[in-house]
């Protein structure tokens, strides 16, 4: 496999003309990386301008703390950390609260499968951005980034067992939102 070239640099290059202060280094890696880790904010914000706003914070803190990357592993790994950190900590710090739900209010009808294939992209963002906040955080570093409910519990600062909780609601919640959009349509 190539290395990956912008503007005719490596991935490697990049980093090193960042290091030395270069901006449009930055630029460029600002440029590799942004759509990708705009996907991963909208996933945690409740809208797209907050998205833009943490995508922003995070990106000065991958610029600050460069020299901290040990190429041990993805760069891209790297920045997508900060990222995930960074939108958890702005959801934090906006009162991220996690939410009781009593169980009885949450429907659990079956959706058939293809309910789930027929979605678009935007359509599940949408979705999932409309469940409390407490429940999408965790829903998100689960399903989507892969952390444990051990690992969540850490980065949250709450117990393994409401991690288990919300992201049970939030599986609920969503069955049932596309639940409804599916007797929408049909």
């Amino acid at each position: 496999m190539s290395p990956l070239l912008v503007n005719g640099k490596t991935e490697k290059e990049l980093l090193k003309a960042c290091l030395s202060g270069d901006r449009s280094a930055q630029r460029d890696i600002f440029y590799l990386y942004s759509g990708k880790m705009m996907a991963v904010c909208q996933r945690f914000a409740k809208n797209r301008h907050e998205a833009e706003d943490v995508l922003q914070d995070a990106f000065v803190k991958v610029f600050t703390h460069m020299h901290e990357f040990a190429n041990a592993g993805s760069f891209e790994g790297w920045v997508r950390r900060i990222v995930i950190n960074t939108a958890i900590k702005n959801n934090l710090k906006n009162h991220t609260i996690f939410q009781e739900l009593d169980p009885e209010h949450v429907k659990e009808d079956m959706v058939p499968p293809e309910v789930f294939s027929s979605l678009s992209e935007e359509e599940l963002i949408r979705l999932i951005t409309s469940i409390p906040d407490g429940y999408r955080t965790v829903f998100n570093l689960y399903v989507i980034e892969g952390f444990t409910h051990k690992e969540i519990a850490e980065m949250l600062h709450i117990e393994e067992a409401t991690s288990r909780s919300q992201l049970a609601k939030a599986r609920r919640l969503l069955q049932e939102k596309v639940t409804q959009l599916y007797k929408q349509a049909v």
